[in-house]
């Protein structure tokens, strides 16, 4: 369809919280765009969700599906719904039959299932909700799609994409107290701000990453997910 896979090329980035650093370019592009790669700052912004993760796990956006798979070779994880509205994205998973491939059958936890993030209902309880269904790293009205996801799923927890910008930006300042009362204030069952690392974590991504959330499409990374 209109996705393309790109493989090769290196680059310099800096990750989402770590220094610049050489990285190989892995990247699933549509229309000129990256809406998923495999760099520093593509784990590093996925990482605490999936080091939260155990038991029943839904994953909105499925892109290459890093995410996914690293949560399936958690011995904690039992079940992997991932949640994927474009019919090309599926079909390449189809095709490529990535989540065979994994060790110790890690892949019969997945479940690809085709429908809308802000729509799509869970039939039965989740433990982590992991959203990432979004081209640039910050978008007005995130926090509430999120909420929407989260009243579909009922999940006991949620780790979202770019959710250390939602912090960062209603925060007073990125050091425990105001990354506390900033979560507090969004009213999520977030999984990070439990590390005693976490604003520190939040602090380095906001100076490296932090625009205005009009200016979010400079921002741009992966919409069809993890």
């Amino acid at each position: 369809g209109r996705w393309v896979l790109r493989l090769g090329g290196t680059v310099l980035m800096r990750g989402y919280w770590s220094p610049p650093q050489l990285v190989e370019m892995i990247a699933l592009v549509r229309d000129g765009k990256t809406w998923m790669s495999l760099t520093a700052f593509e784990v590093e912004s996925q990482q605490l969700g999936v080091e939260a993760a155990h038991g029943h796990v839904v994953i909105m956006g499925l892109g290459m599906g890093w995410a996914a798979a690293a949560t399936a070779l958690k011995p904690q994880v039992q079940a992997v719904t991932v949640v994927e509205r474009d019919p090309d994205v599926i079909a390449m998973h189809a095709e490529l039959d990535l989540f065979a491939r994994l060790p110790e059958a890690a892949g019969e936890k997945v479940r690809i299932v085709a429908g809308d993030a802000l729509t799509w209902r869970a039939g039965g309880p989740v433990d982590l909700l992991m959203a990432d269904i979004w081209l640039p790293l910050q978008s007005a009205g995130r926090v509430d799609e999120v909420r929407r996801m989260l009243a579909n799923t009922g999940a006991a927890s949620v780790y979202f994409w770019g959710q250390e910008m939602e912090i960062a930006r209603r925060a007073a300042m990125c050091d425990a107290a105001g990354v506390t009362a900033a979560v507090a204030a969004m009213g999520l069952p977030l999984v990070g701000p439990e590390r005693a690392d976490y604003p520190r974590l939040v602090a380095a991504a906001a100076a490296a990453w932090l625009r205005d959330a009009g200016d979010g499409a400079a921002l741009s990374k992966g919409g069809t997910g993890s």
